[in-house]
């Protein structure tokens, strides 16, 4: 999710007109008749934007409600939310609210201007090199969250992110210490397993006109270890991992071990390989080399760990000295 919001607010009954450079997520003058609340909070550019009304000393369930957007009317009815899209990062939509209760005529107005505040979760967990995906939220680990922001004039003059003001929330509580100018990012622990951690992020301008915000919540996966056979010419073949069973037609056959998703932020996790039942290596390799001429199987194991965190297994069953198949003329 990415957003943003810039808001001026004005009133065309006994009050001023007010500019106000903050959320509007529940906004209201005291002692105005109404008050506008728009979901969500920091709009994405080109999002959907829920506008409401609430009670005040007016009966909104009685009245009557026409709104205007960008001078064009979108709606007349009876009072209720109403959603519109909101334009490119920087434009500004202008929206005029008139409530008509017992003959008198109550308007509020509401600029709102979207910016582009995007959160990128970096989980600190083990994957392998080169590995196109992205690693999953570890267990016992830590995630660093960074926040891409491009706070964008009406003019469409972008500001140096490292001006911005960055303030962090985590589950609902404000990290004042990792909060400030040019924090653009935050590392966090884990939630345990089966919970959620919510992290938002309200980003400012220097001159505090222009305000955005996003948020995200994770998750953290158990970790997991895959097997592949690493071919002296081919290198590690990613392309298919190994389960169940494994036959080692050669003279030596070599197996790769990654594991995925344990966390990372006390070093490298540890690998251990069994044969049967035995420890045989430790290391993310293991080389393999039947000896005699009988056909055979065993049994391979290894265990993926890091720290206190849970660990990683996975068994093959080896199959050794059994004899390939032919080709078509027999050879």
């Amino acid at each position: 999710m990415r957003s943003g919001l810039f808001i001026t607010l004005a009133t065309t009954l006994l009050l001023p007109l007010v500019a106000l450079a903050q959320s509007i997520g529940g906004l209201g003058i005291s002692g105005s008749p109404f008050t506008i609340s728009a979901s969500p909070q920091y709009p994405a550019p080109y999002s959907q934007v829920t506008v409401s009304v609430l009670s005040g000393s007016v009966n909104i369930t009685s009245s009557t409600m026409k709104a205007v957007v960008n001078g064009k009317e979108i709606y007349s009815g009876s009072a209720r939310p109403f959603s519109f899209a909101l334009g490119k990062a920087g434009s500004v939509t202008n929206v005029k609210i008139t409530i008509s209760s017992g003959g008198t005529n109550y308007t509020q107005a509401l600029s709102i201007q979207p910016q582009d505040v995007v959160l990128v979760a970096e989980p600190i967990s083990s994957a392998p090199p080169l590995y196109p995906g992205k690693s999953l939220v570890p267990i016992d680990g830590d995630v660093r969250v960074v926040a891409v922001a491009h706070l964008r004039s009406v003019s469409g003059i972008v500001s140096s992110p490292t001006t911005y003001s960055y303030a962090w929330t985590v589950d609902g509580t404000k990290i004042a210490n990792s909060s400030g100018i040019g924090k653009s990012a935050i590392v966090v622990a884990s939630p345990l397993q089966y919970r959620t951690r919510d992290v938002s992020v309200v980003v400012t301008s220097q001159n505090k006109n222009l305000v955005g915000g996003a948020s995200l919540s994770f998750t953290a996966m158990e970790p997991s270890v895959r097997v592949y056979e690493n071919d002296h010419l081919l290198g590690i073949l990613y392309d298919h991992a190994l389960s169940d069973s494994y036959s080692i037609n050669k003279t030596e056959a070599t197996l790769y071990a990654a594991p995925f998703s344990l966390p990372t932020t006390g070093g490298a996790p540890f690998i251990q390989w069994f044969l049967n039942g035995a420890s045989a290596q430790t290391g993310n390799s293991i080389t393999l080399r039947p000896t005699g001429s009988g056909e055979g199987t065993a049994s391979l194991s290894l265990v993926a760990s890091s720290g206190e965190s849970a660990p990683a297994t996975l068994n093959l069953s080896l199959i050794f000295g059994a004899t390939s198949g032919t080709n078509l003329f027999g050879l």
